[in-house]
């Protein structure tokens, strides 16, 4: 009967990969130490901020990750923006317009698309320096900028 227990606690551990370190592991012949993981480390991406500036002169300053779109900032940051980011950033809706200064707009990574100048096209307060922030993803580059908020929005699935 211990025959067969042996067997079938071999066969387990072959199943399950633990193989031969784990008998050494379970007999205290091989410290946790010395067994090496595998396992990739998670990457750190550098952390950026950016402020957001309401018509009001009211300054919001938040954080992100190198790689976040300005509407994941917002929305894990907790940002109150009344409707900003309605669609979630399925380029629908217009809400989360945002204006960027000249210089800045001017050095942002990608233009916009056709689907995002036609979302812009029903966003109030349209200015030659307005972009949807669901399509800026911060780099390096872009940590501290200022953007401003409009002082209303326009959901385009509602026109």
């Amino acid at each position: 009967m211990a025959l067969k227990l042996q067997k079938l606690q071999r066969l387990s551990r072959s199943f399950l990969g633990l193989g031969s370190n784990y008998a050494k592991y379970a007999t205290n012949k091989l410290s946790p130490a010395s067994i090496t993981s595998t396992t990739q480390p998670l990457s750190k991406k550098k952390e950026v901020s950016i402020t957001f500036v309401r018509t009001s002169g009211e300054r919001i300053k938040a954080k992100g990750k190198v790689g976040d779109n300005i509407l994941d900032i917002v929305v894990n940051n907790d940002i109150d923006l009344d409707g900003y980011g309605a669609c979630e950033g399925t380029l629908t809706c217009s809400t989360c317009h945002l204006i960027f200064p000249e210089d800045i707009y001017n050095s942002l990574p990608n233009k916009p698309t056709d689907e995002e100048v036609d979302m812009l096209d029903l966003a109030f307060e349209l200015t030659d320096t307005s972009r949807l922030g669901c399509q800026i993803i911060m780099t390096e580059e872009l940590d501290g900028i200022e953007v401003r908020v409009p002082s209303t929005i326009n959901d385009a699935r509602s026109s």
